[in-house]
């Protein structure tokens, strides 16, 4: 309950922010509401750019926020098979060798990130090594790995950018028509972020289908990297297991165990029996 009243709280300030920021430069660019192109223009500033901002700097906030410690000079036969793996199922995936990571965590998880295929993260937790059979865990380093392959990083940055953008736009153009005629800028303001939240809800099932989208495909590059029956008993496990993943923002969407949440349209990841029947049956 404190994790989910924190982050609302944090994406309100966020708003809130940018709502000021936004408000401040267009009267200094010589921008009003009724210039929709170049209110279209600033917004795609804030959305894209925080967007990229946040994917170039994954890799170092991941580092910290979960004292992740990189496999350099393997100290056990543990790290060593890690890295061996890896350096396989990169080489056949046709990306730059990832830097890999174990972060302490008892839930069974793992995850990639980085802001291009040969530039990535990929990390597994010591609940993941603690839990699973090497087979399993090189189905899931294979998912991961996938991740890196298929671009998913940077797709999904790009979508939220839009998105971003778009919720800025919308919610300014809407908050300007109501308030016509109307001299009260706290009014005003105060319908952003109102619209802002709104539009940013109704626009998180979008980010949310491709998150889903994306992590069969990553399922089925798993499939392909270590092999369908591992890959099959590596979701099977994380099934049993019951866990929910303990990772925030970005790191959550590209685990390989996500957030549960009362609908599925508000989901980062297919609920695991849909994506075990995908790879059984081959259908989603």
């Amino acid at each position: 309950m404190k994790r989910i009243l924190l982050f609302v709280v944090t994406n309100l300030a966020v708003i809130i922010v940018l709502s000021i920021v936004l408000s401040i430069l267009m009267p200094v660019l010589g921008l009003d509401q009724a210039s929709t192109t170049g209110l279209l223009f600033i917004c795609a500033i804030f959305g894209m750019g925080g967007s990229f901002i946040s994917l170039a700097m994954s890799k170092s906030i991941a580092k910290r926020s979960l004292g992740a410690n990189i496999i350099e000079s393997p100290r056990s036969e543990e790290e060593s098979w890690l890295l061996q793996t890896v350096r396989r199922q990169s080489e056949r995936a046709g990306i730059g060798m990832p830097e890999v990571a174990v972060y302490d965590s008892p839930e069974i998880n793992a995850f990639a990130t980085g802001a291009n295929r040969n530039n990535a993260l990929v990390a597994v937790s010591t609940g993941l090594l603690r839990n699973m059979t090497k087979d399993e865990a090189e189905a899931v380093l294979g998912h991961e790995v996938s991740h890196v392959s298929n671009g998913d990083m940077v797709t999904l940055t790009l979508i939220q950018g839009v998105v971003n953008t778009f919720v800025f736009f919308f919610a300014r153009l809407v908050a300007g028509f109501l308030n016509r005629g109307r001299n009260s800028y706290f009014t005003y303001f105060m319908t952003v972020i109102l619209f802002q939240t709104i539009f940013g809800a109704l626009a998180s099932v979008v980010v949310m289908w491709f998150s889903r989208y994306r992590e069969y495909r990553a399922d089925a590059g798993g499939a392909e990297l270590a092999g369908r029956t591992k890959m099959i008993a590596a979701l099977t496990r994380l099934k049993s297991a019951q866990m929910e993943s303990q990772l925030d923002g970005q790191l959550a969407a590209f685990g390989i165990n996500g957030k549960r949440a009362r609908a599925e349209l508000f989901m980062s990841h297919p609920p695991l029996e849909k994506r075990i029947a995908a790879l059984t049956y081959g259908s989603q």
